[in-house]
């Protein structure tokens, strides 16, 4: 979602607020804006589109403060335009929001029927008027933020400028994320660790509520009541990180080529491979024999990894699992009594829905763990356990590496649970560590087919509509293919369980229909080739993502074939995400969309 950035220095801080917001491009957006104070008199710059569009402008007209606040905006409540987009200001204040104020209507009406005058369709500027309205009545902006922010419902993270206040910046949040960073004679304020790295080494992050006045001289933090509050340092993340594709033409595609590596870097983390036997982190032990019940939930891709995730704990730790969209899972009103264990999978940690249900199982008593990639991330600060995935930054909006790490975590989960519990002998520990640790090879023979799946995609490129199928643990895998090429390319696609097939989905099929099958030769091979004669019986063009045994049965005479080696069904998820992600990116190129940050999404979702 949108990125925030503050930096109060003695030095000029426009070119340094872009470069931060570049560091954010990874969280989606359509907008982006600044605004400094030179002589304490308030300039923004504003521009609809990509960062090259306001550098443009920059360049034009140049600002020379050395104070001030930057934007990144994906739109909520008004379009993608540049008066729609941050920082909104008045003649007190100018603000950049992430975020969703609920009640924005009422304080507009309330703030119209007292005079104030709006300019934009955002939420976000009802947080400039009712700052505005406060100082007007006598407030200090200290004053004024700390009374409007008990006005504000929603999740938000803000920042805040006062012209004539050239060593003053507020931050505050609420749901939202926002950092604080430490430096010498200047401070910063940010959305992440990313955005802050390449200014300090020591960043503070703000606790649910919190809100920070920011000088050159350091921070003072102050909770939701106004008390001071101590907030540990923490060293930057992404220090050395910097947004670069290096040989690849899109973040995406090069975090495809990544997996191999950060595979291998999550499955250090829960085995010692030298004697084959799980490890969960130190200091984020569970004692699995005495949890009777699960429940997981997640958005998105995640959703997909935690379905995954359900039948890797009940086929080899023998758990019995419930599993919600994370949007789905407080409204439900499902009742938790016999349910022990409450895992939640986010590649941010920041996901809103997937934060607000971890504190509703908090709520309710359940231990809690996340399976997350972003240590410092408000997920894994407020989880009991948690279980990180060492992807890496994934800045592709689409995820690819991030989804591989969170099954690879989960396999090792289910795999350490089954011992726990008696269900697997130590001799089958042995036996599945071996066959993870074969997942970095077999990932990095997969990418050896990326000209073969390209010139699939160019043919895939072509068609308005596909359906993905598959059984079993190919089942959560389809959905996630579907998602992925939907996603970058814009074709419909839906994934559904190959069983289901004749219950609906088979009306779909003609000649025009492109079908991917997921069916390596496995136990339900022979099922899964039954609906593939049905699909081929009607016209569909089949795409057959199996095995040597499978290409070999020849069930299908004229399908297309992108054949993967030999490995344990425990590795199939992993390494059979790989081939589905190369078709959805490649079609995506030949599309020619912006495979990197596709239309209408965000890469962290923190409003619900």
């Amino acid at each position: 979602m949108c990125g925030i950035i503050g930096i109060v220095s003695r030095k000029p801080v426009a070119n340094r607020l872009v470069d931060a917001l570049k560091r954010l491009e990874y969280r989606g957006y359509d907008s982006a804006g600044v605004a400094t104070l030179d002589d304490g008199a308030l300039s923004r710059r504003r521009a609809q589109g990509k960062l090259v569009a306001l550098e443009r402008l920059l360049a034009e007209k140049p600002l020379n403060g050395s104070i001030g606040i930057g934007h990144t905006r994906w739109a909520t409540h008004g379009a993608a335009t540049e008066e729609n987009a941050h920082p909104h200001a008045t003649h007190r204040v100018a603000v950049v929001h992430n975020g969703i104020i609920e009640n924005f209507r009422e304080l507009r009406a309330e703030l119209e029927a007292d005079g104030y005058r709006f300019e934009s369709q955002t939420d976000t500027e009802a947080v400039a008027q009712l700052v505005t309205r406060e100082i007007d009545r006598g407030a200090s902006p200290r004053e004024a933020v700390f009374r409007s922010l008990k006005r504000l419902d929603g999740a938000f993270a803000l920042a805040f400028l006062f012209p004539g206040e050239e060593n003053l910046l507020i931050g505050a949040r609420r749901g939202s994320p926002l950092a604080v960073g430490d430096g010498e004679g200047e401070m910063f304020l940010g959305s992440d660790g990313i955005a802050l790295s390449p200014f300090t080494e020591s960043v503070r992050y703000l606790e649910d509520g919190d809100w920070v006045i920011l000088s050159r001289e350091g921070a003072e933090i102050f909770d939701e009541n106004g008390a001071p509050a101590e907030r540990a340092a923490r060293r930057a993340v992404g220090r050395t990180f910097y947004v670069d594709k290096g040989n690849f033409r899109h973040f995406m595609q090069k975090e495809i080529y990544e997996q191999p590596d950060v595979i291998s870097h999550t499955l250090s983390s829960f085995f010692d491979m030298a004697n084959g036997r799980t490890r969960l982190p130190r200091g984020q032990e569970v004692d699995f024999s005495k949890i009777n019940r699960m429940v997981l939930s997640a958005c998105g891709t995640g959703y997909y990894a935690a379905l995954t995730g359900r039948y890797y704990l009940e086929r080899y730790a023998r758990i019995p699992c419930d599993i919600d969209v994370a949007s789905e899972f407080r409204y439900r009103e499902s009742p938790l009594s016999g349910v022990d264990f409450a895992l939640f999978v986010s590649q941010s940690g920041e996901t809103a829905d997937t934060l607000a249900s971890l504190r509703h199982a908090k709520a309710e008593g359940l231990t809690t763990a996340a399976v997350v990639n972003v240590d410092e991330s408000t997920i894994a600060r407020e989880a009991d356990i948690v279980w990180p995935t060492l992807a890496g930054p994934e800045i592709g909006v689409a995820s690819t590496k991030a989804f591989t790490c969170q099954l690879t975590a989960l396999a090792a989960l289910s795999v350490a649970a089954g011992v726990q519990r008696g269900v697997l002998s130590r001799d089958d520990e042995l036996t599945l560590a071996k066959a993870l640790s074969e997942a970095p090879r077999l990932t990095n023979a997969v990418l050896k087919l990326d000209s073969l799946i390209e010139r699939l995609a160019h043919d895939m490129a072509t068609k308005r509509h596909a359906l993905f199928l598959g059984r079993g643990f190919n089942y959560p895998l389809a959905l996630e293919g579907a998602l992925k090429l939907k996603e970058i390319s814009y074709i419909h696609a839906e994934g559904y369980a190959a069983g289901e097939l004749k219950h609906g989905p088979i009306a779909l099929i003609d000649d025009t229909m492109p079908v991917v099958v997921i069916a390596p030769y496995d136990r339900v091979f022979e099922k899964t080739a039954s609906n593939m004669q049905e699909v081929a019986a009607r016209g569909g063009r089949i795409i057959l993502v199996t095995d040597e045994r499978g290409a070999a049965s020849g069930v299908v005479k004229d399908a297309e074939l992108i054949v993967l080696p030999d490995m344990p069904e425990i590795l199939m998820p992993i390494v059979y995400a790989l081939p589905l992600q190369l078709l959805a990116y490649h079609t995506a190129v030949h599309m020619g969309t912006d495979v990197d940050q596709p239309r209408n999404l965000a890469k962290s979702v923190t409003v619900e």
